[in-house]
């Protein structure tokens, strides 16, 4: 954030209750010099965490905000767009838009991917269920952290005629506010088997709609209070329909609560760490960070952290296998042929996405590290046909998952969030070639390059969108923030 440590405190146009004494922004400028705040039990109501926010959400000023912060919010645009044009046509988007359509809704705003048009929280459900229906979408922290955000702010912007600048500015909103949810509640999909992505992300959103909306600071305390009563979603439902179910679930209770709050409906103001609120209930039992939420509105997660694009349509914990994939595949050319044996290094948390059994279907070979490994060294890197029957059902592809063994590296065995594999081939002449990835394509050690990024965008919208659309919908993200209105973005999402 050079250029950008002057301005820390005008950042959001933060007042009183965001800053800190001089002493304390001396300190939140010299991060080495700062300790590492203690954890306290979720019932101690710590450092007024909802007041902090309801005083950023009300002073965010976009002009403020670190460039590297607009940059990012574009690409979240783009990569949140790309998907759920893609995710448009899966068959969980499929099932909510019937049930969208048999509402009956007053057709207010696009649906993203569909002809049909509807009320904006029914668009912002379909959307959410498409955002993340093949499981393609951005990851930050603890998963899709913010996945909600964007399904809800675009029919909200589009029923109110809201600008692209205002829209941006939303989202960085909900983005900053979800990673401080987060950070303060670190074990918070693990330790206490929620799903973020529902839990921490509905609030999130529901922030950003509030700042869309421009709501005066009494009614966005009762905003954030109604988004943590409507907050859900628990793990166990990973890896099926009802787990993209939050992200649309968590975009429609975002813009309910935003509604609501505007008409003068009550919730507690300090739902985020008082008693019966978000910590004592979600955090119940884990650690409790409110010092968390103590550099919102004079830093940027967003611009200092960043968040990771998927490059692969697939599991997470499987992209430093196709990534090594790849890797060999450059250096051996044709000599892939010659391969005879594949040894897979992985650690105890991946090793439930190396299934000896050969997937049949789509769903599986997303989530099996012997199928990636196998296509990526026959065809390169995998894209939405790769995870298609045609592809699974493909000889080479089966005969070279064949060679495939897996076993955990010592090296590495107890890895939980860079997830390392190494591939070890053998070829038929004895030979040997090794690569060994630690961070996954998309991550900061290894970002995606803006062409990488287009060309991912430009595969997920070929699904639902003409090609010409795709181009002119990505033209505009690309600048968001920079046109007067939307009016020539909205009839580009509908599917014609």
């Amino acid at each position: 954030m050079q250029g950008h440590d002057v301005d820390r405190r005008l950042f959001l146009g933060a007042s009183a209750v965001t800053l800190l004494g001089a002493a304390g922004a001396a300190r939140a400028q010299a991060p080495q010099a700062v300790k590492a705040p203690q954890a306290v039990k979720a019932n101690d109501a710590g450092a007024k965490p909802t007041a902090r926010v309801v005083d950023f959400i009300a002073g965010f000023d976009l002009k403020q905000a670190p460039a590297l912060a607009v940059e990012r919010a574009r690409t979240a645009f783009i990569d949140t767009v790309g998907v759920m044009l893609a995710g448009s046509r899966s068959e969980p988007a499929a099932i909510v838009l019937e049930l969208v359509r048999a509402e009956d809704a007053k057709p207010a705003v696009s649906i993203v991917g569909q002809s049909l048009r509807s009320s904006p929280q029914l668009a912002a459900l379909a959307n959410g269920v498409a955002s993340h229906a093949l499981d393609f979408d951005f990851t930050y922290m603890q998963g899709q952290l913010v996945a909600p955000v964007i399904p809800a702010l675009l029919p909200l912007a589009e029923s109110t005629g809201a600008t692209p600048a205002e829209t941006l500015a939303a989202f960085i909103v909900g983005f900053e506010v979800a990673s401080r949810l987060s950070r303060a509640n670190p074990n918070h999909n693990g330790g206490g088997a929620w799903h973020a992505t529902g839990t921490i992300g509905t609030v999130g959103a529901a922030a950003a709609c509030a700042r869309l909306l421009k709501l005066p600071a009494a009614d966005i305390s009762d905003v954030l209070g109604i988004s943590v009563s409507m907050a859900a979603g628990v793990n166990a439902n990973y890896g099926t329909m009802t787990k993209p179910l939050h992200v649309g679930q968590g975009a429609r209770n975002a813009i309910l609560a935003a509604l609501l709050g505007a008409r003068g409906f009550t919730a507690n103001p300090a739902a985020i760490e008082g008693r019966g609120g978000f910590a004592s209930t979600f955090a119940r039992g884990l650690e409790w960070r409110p010092d968390a939420f103590d550099d919102l509105g004079r830093t940027s997660d967003l611009a200092e952290r960043g968040f990771r694009p998927k490059r692969y349509p697939c599991g997470g914990v499987i992209h430093t296998g196709i990534d090594a994939a790849l890797k060999l595949r450059e250096e051996l050319g044709p000599r892939v042929a010659d391969i005879s044996a594949i040894k897979a290094g992985i650690s105890k948390y991946a090793a439930n996405r190396a299934s000896e059994q050969y997937p049949t279907n789509t769903e599986a070979a997303k989530f099996n590290l012997q199928y990636v490994v196998a296509y990526a060294l026959a065809n390169g890197p995998p894209t939405l046909s790769a995870f298609g029957e045609d592809a699974i059902n493909n000889a080479r592809v089966k005969a070279l998952a064949r060679t495939v063994s897996v076993a955990i590296d010592p090296a590495f065995a107890d890895a939980h969030e860079d997830y390392p594999t190494r591939l070890a081939v053998t070829l038929t002449d004895g030979s040997t070639r090794e690569e060994l990835r630690v961070y996954a394509s998309g991550t900061r050690q290894y970002p995606m390059s803006p062409a990488q990024i287009e060309d991912k965008f430009l595969d997920c919208a070929a699904q639902a969108v003409t090609p010409d659309a795709a181009k002119k919908i990505l033209a505009t993200l690309r600048t968001l923030g920079e046109q007067e209105s939307f009016a020539q973005f909205w009839p580009l999402l509908g599917r014609g």
